[in-house]
């Protein structure tokens, strides 16, 4: 049965590394640590191999710490891949972003009582602040380290113990970070110029996509394709959208008080 400290240690590795530029200190202990061969979770499959593999290429041949900073400042800063790392710049119509999805996890982070530091410097919809709330909720788990199991039961016969609700985890990875991650991994492949970053973004949904297969295999929550996704989040923005009908004032009928 999975537990939550060796993934919260993965997710620590992944959020520093898309948090902030790389320096020597990180590389070298990224060398010594042989990363990314102590993730906890890792996938198996062709994929999975192939991320792995990539990222082990990456720091053999690492680039110049200039070469590093100009990658991580067109991806995470100024956008000049299209890569943008927030949510509503890949799912509103307008490519805006502080759009319905900036609003909407906002809502989901308080639920689980959790708030982002400062929003005005980092949006709430932002890659690294969905990967810290998926650490908090792992982290502030069941203390033993279970995790998938259902709310209030530790499955040792405890109730009460806090463990993670699976379905709402489930949903929050189908309809946020898990749907729009593999176009912004693929965009940053594409585009970026160092072999790193590439190999980051891979490895990054790489990891979220094993994650949210655990679901299916422990508690039978099947992931959703992406065309059935996508019609949930157009359906969503619809009603977003729609107008509400003006009110129509009739000569002789008292109008609202207000």
């Amino acid at each position: 049965m999975p537990v939550a400290p060796p993934l919260v240690e993965d997710l620590d590795q992944l959020i520093r590394l898309h948090d902030r530029e790389l320096d020597a200190e990180i590389l070298a202990a990224l060398k010594v640590a042989a990363f990314p061969n102590g993730l906890a979770l890792s996938a198996a499959d062709e994929a999975g191999r192939t991320a792995h593999s990539n990222m082990v290429a990456a720091l053999h041949a690492m680039p110049t710490l200039d070469e590093l900073a100009a990658d991580y400042a067109a991806i995470y800063l100024n956008n000049r891949f299209g890569a943008s790392p927030y949510e509503s710049v890949w799912l509103s119509d307008e490519h805006l972003a502080c759009d319905r999805s900036m609003f909407e996890l906002r809502e989901i982070y308080a639920a689980a009582g959790w708030q982002v530091s400062d929003w005005r410097s980092r949006f709430d919809d932002h890659l690294v602040l969905q990967l810290q709330y998926l650490r908090q909720v792992l982290a502030s788990a069941v203390p033993q380290g279970y995790f998938l199991y259902g709310p209030g039961d530790a499955g040792d016969g405890i109730p009460g113990r806090g463990a993670v609700d699976p379905e709402k985890l489930a949903v929050f990875i189908d309809q946020h970070l898990g749907y729009w991650l593999p176009d912004w991994a693929q965009r940053v492949s594409a585009h970026c110029n160092t072999a790193f970053y590439a190999a980051l973004a891979e490895l990054t949904y790489v990891w979220l996509r094993r994650f949210r297969e655990l679901f299916c295999e422990i508690h039978d929550l099947p992931l959703p394709s992406r065309e059935e996704m996508g019609a949930l989040i157009n359906r969503k923005l619809a009603l977003d959208k729609a107008e509400i009908a003006p009110i129509r004032f009739v000569p002789g009928i008292q109008g609202a008080s207000w």
